[in-house]
């Protein structure tokens, strides 16, 4: 009867959270925007117009705790403001953790028979992990992707600055040159930079060069800001454009044999790591694991050996091996 009762008591939380959202939803159309109602229903699709909708309001206290955000979102390229990603970091955090206190007890009750307490326990745990891990993810995931972005411009800016050398060869100004990087058939990273160089220009009515001045203090890449910089001062000179640009894609170009180098030490370093630790030490843990098992050993309090060999096998190893992943990718250069 108790797991029934449950079950009653989660219907009618999740239709109660059903309600409101429709309410907030319907709330929201019903306000008056310059928008047209097409971009209404793309904006209401999108997770953080929800939770601004929703915890929007109720942030202002928690703001100063996240503002080294701000610039990170910034560089990182998302296209959302401070406010509504810190309310879209707060609702999901909630709804997870809220989901894991539920979900838990009801997994480890029923899939590995423990009882209520320790279950009851093990939610409450699991609920507050949730939380902290979903905060520290959100808040490292502009980071990750203003980091991801800074590779991808470094590892283009050789090809780059020669492919802007031959435009201005050709007697092509810096305003065509953008735009033409801005609508290569390849996508890369130099492109959406561009993009935005190219909407300042002929939607916020900015020349060229304080375009450029204010994407050179944006970007999360410092070479690429330096290369922006050196182009400003180049064309404020008068000296000889293609020229600065040949040289910079000399040097960069020398620069990303050395990354090459370096990465190649890297990975066989990461390899000797991942072969101590995703595949050497998870088989010893399991052959000691299934041991105890068969012998009746004891495990660590209250987590008996087959429930630890059920955490390694279905939490461990694949947790493991995602950071592993993680931590390539960081450290892998855009080819």
């Amino acid at each position: 009867m108790k797991p029934n009762r449950a079950l009653e008591k989660l219907g009618r939380i999740y239709n109660r959270f059903k309600v409101m959202l429709r309410r907030s939803v319907k709330s929201f159309q019903n306000h008056s925007f310059p928008a047209s109602l097409e971009e209404h229903k793309l904006g209401l699709t999108k997770p953080y117009s929800i939770a601004y909708q929703l915890v929007g309001e109720r942030t202002g206290h928690v703001l100063p705790l996240f503002a080294d955000l701000n610039q990170n979102l910034q560089k990182s390229g998302l296209k959302v403001s401070f406010k509504a990603y810190v309310s879209l970091t707060i609702l999901a955090s909630i709804l997870l953790s809220f989901a894991t206190v539920i979900l838990v007890p009801f997994l480890l009750i029923f899939a590995f028979k423990i009882s209520l307490f320790s279950a009851f326990l093990f939610g409450i745990g699991g609920g507050l992990f949730a939380f902290a891990f979903s905060i520290i993810g959100f808040y490292v995931y502009p980071i990750y992707r203003a980091d991801k972005l800074r590779r991808e411009l470094e590892d283009e800016l050789p090809f780059t600055t020669g492919y802007m050398a031959v435009l201005t060869s050709a007697g092509v100004s810096p305003e065509k040159i953008f735009y033409s990087l801005s609508n290569l058939s390849v996508p890369l990273a130099i492109s959406c930079e561009a993009k935005n160089i190219v909407r300042n220009v002929n939607l916020f009515g900015l020349d060229i060069i304080s375009a450029l001045e204010e994407t050179s203090k944006r970007t999360p890449s410092e070479k690429f800001g330096e290369m922006l910089e050196g182009f400003i001062s180049t064309v404020h000179s008068g000296s000889n454009l293609a020229a600065y640009l040949r040289e910079k894609s000399k040097q960069y170009m020398k620069l990303k044999r050395i990354s090459l180098k370096k990465f190649s030490d890297t990975l066989s370093m990461l390899s000797e790591f991942y072969v101590a630790l995703l595949l050497t030490g998870p088989l010893l843990l399991v052959i000691m694991l299934a041991v105890m098992g068969m012998l009746g050993g004891g495990g660590l309090g209250m987590l008996s050996p087959d429930l630890l060999l059920s955490l390694l096998t279905y939490l461990g190893i694949p947790i493991g091996a995602v950071i592993f992943l993680i931590i390539l990718d960081a450290a892998s250069p855009r080819w």
